[in-house]
């Protein structure tokens, strides 16, 4: 009898650890989601409070931002997000970091002309004061 209660309180512990991960992946899956609506809509207000201070944002034609610049120039409408649709993500959590791969399908203006693109991307979160931030994204575009 003691042999088997080892292995059952292993599985009870691996099952908690497994729920636990799901949980973090599904909040964070909802929070890429909603930065996406925040991006469309040029809230500014609520896309700050997702970026981490220290991001780095670098887009599929290679111009990299650091939060403010990406901040001002969705303000500013330099870059316009008319609509962001996600394909496809998959999250993978790490403790207080998570890594994002993904398809999103972006419509928009960058500098007055219009886009219409499929990105492949990779992103990193990092849990700060409670909260998941968005720390760094790299982007390419897909055929």
């Amino acid at each position: 009898m003691k042999y088997l209660i080892l292995p059952l309180l292993f599985l009870i512990a691996s099952f908690s650890t497994a729920q636990a991960q799901s949980k973090k992946a599904e909040r964070l899956r909802q929070i890429e989601l909603q930065r996406f609506e925040a991006m469309s809509a040029r809230d500014t207000a609520r896309l700050s409070e997702m970026l981490s201070d220290d991001l780095t944002y670098t887009h599929s034609n290679g111009l990299t931002e650091n939060k403010s610049e990406h901040l001002h120039n969705i303000a500013a409408g330099k870059i316009v997000y008319q609509h962001m649709e996600s394909e496809k993500m998959k999250i993978r959590v790490k403790g207080k970091a998570a890594v994002i791969t993904g398809v999103v399908h972006v419509q928009g203006l960058y500098q007055g002309n219009e886009f219409d693109i499929r990105l492949s991307y990779t992103n990193a979160y990092f849990r700060e004061r409670g909260k998941w931030k968005l720390v760094a994204w790299q982007s390419g575009k897909l055929n």
